[in-house]
């Protein structure tokens, strides 16, 4: 009696066994499906990778001001004033230096045989380089505003900017001498930038 009853019990203890052998039997299944919740599902979390922990340069967090002044550099109003400016400066410096290789400069057709004085020299080079000044000036806010508008439209940065940029900016100058003008100039301007463009990139 008392091996069958042993022999119950072992019997007994296996099947309480087997039993709580088969819940975990499932609970990898479980488990598995909860990490790819969390990797890969709804709950994995969002998180903001930073170029340090990739392995590159760490790049600090940006202030409100920055991002405004950001965008104020990225706008056309300030790209346009930026050419004005550079294109003023290149200008005057072209005037001057074409003035002084320039053997006319302070000439006086009244009186050819007349040699010019420092002060006469000085003064037709200042305004030789005032009028390239002011034209270089127009000519590159003009391309450089159009050329702003037409990407922000287009919403591309490539080279059919500058071409349709200089188009229209060569146009504009051109037209004041009338349409053929404008339209040599349109092209020319095209063409010119098309060339920068492509030497360039």
């Amino acid at each position: 009696m008392a091996a069958s009853t042993g022999a119950a019990d072992v019997a007994a203890s296996d099947l309480q066994g087997l039993a709580s052998a088969a819940p975990s039997m499932d609970n990898p299944s479980i488990q598995y499906s909860m990490i790819l919740d969390h990797l890969i599902g709804d709950k994995r979390p969002v998180k903001d990778l930073s170029p340090g922990v990739m392995g590159g340069l760490p790049v600090p967090f940006k202030s409100d001001e920055q991002k405004m002044i950001e965008r104020g550099m990225e706008s056309c109003a300030f790209k346009s004033v930026l050419a004005c400016v550079g294109g003023f400066v290149l200008g005057g410096a072209f005037g001057v230096f074409t003035a002084g290789i320039d053997t006319n400069v302070g000439f006086d057709p009244k009186d050819p045989l007349r040699t010019p004085t420092a002060r006469e020299v000085l003064k037709d080079m200042g305004q030789r380089g005032m009028s390239y000044a002011k034209n270089f000036a127009i000519v590159g806010a003009m391309f450089s505003c159009t050329e702003c508008v037409i990407e922000s439209h287009r919403g591309k940065s490539d080279w059919q900017n500058a071409v349709y940029s200089g188009c229209v900016t060569g146009g504009a100058i051109g037209f004041r001498a009338g349409l053929k003008a404008g339209v040599l100039g349109c092209g020319g301007f095209a063409a010119f930038s098309a060339a920068i463009e492509y030497y360039l990139r």
